[in-house]
């Protein structure tokens, strides 16, 4: 059986997004809290929807649905870099306001990270950037085992400013905790 999409315990599932998730995705992506620390502005749309699932989401090189009982909430996206930083990749998430604090995208991510060692032997390194005030996504990664190695000034630009961000790495031989 496909393991990306066996639901665990709690309904929760990776999946690779399709065409008829647009409106579960519109749901959360067009919500400007699920959005305010990602690259990307809130989605509109359906057309808007359809149009990042097709363009983006679907041919992106690791961009997984993260599912409750089959219907997005969110997504985790893994990015492995080129030439000599092909050892790396960057992590990403993103989750629906009503599922926050329920400790799903720790599961998530705790299901993702063996998938993506295999699936990437290049890749032993996972990096992930958080803004300072993000105190979510950092008790996220906190709590699957990354570790915080310091505070990256004035580092990336992010909705029009350049932030400071947290980074934090997970080692293809550390342990999930």
């Amino acid at each position: 059986m496909d393991h990306h999409n066996q639901h665990s315990r709690s309904g929760i599932c990776l999946r690779p997004f399709k065409a008829s998730d647009v409106d579960d995705f519109l749901k959360w992506a067009s919500d400007d809290r699920v959005t305010r620390y990602l690259r990307w502005n809130s989605i509109t749309s359906k057309q808007q929807a359809l149009d990042y699932i097709n363009n983006v989401a679907i041919p992106h090189p690791w961009r997984q649905s993260i599912c409750l009982y089959d219907h997005s909430i969110g997504y985790i996206s893994f990015k492995p870099q080129s030439g000599d930083n092909r050892c790396k990749a960057h992590v990403s998430y993103a989750l629906a306001v009503e599922h926050w604090g329920k400790g799903i995208v720790t599961e998530a991510l705790k299901m993702a990270l063996p998938i993506i060692f295999k699936q990437f032997p290049q890749v032993l390194r996972l990096e992930a950037l958080v803004e300072v005030e993000n105190k979510g996504s950092q008790r996220v990664l906190q709590k699957v085992g990354f570790l915080n190695e310091g505070l990256l000034r004035k580092y990336a630009f992010c909705k029009g400013e350049i932030r400071d961000f947290l980074i934090y790495s997970f080692l293809a031989t550390d342990n999930l905790i």
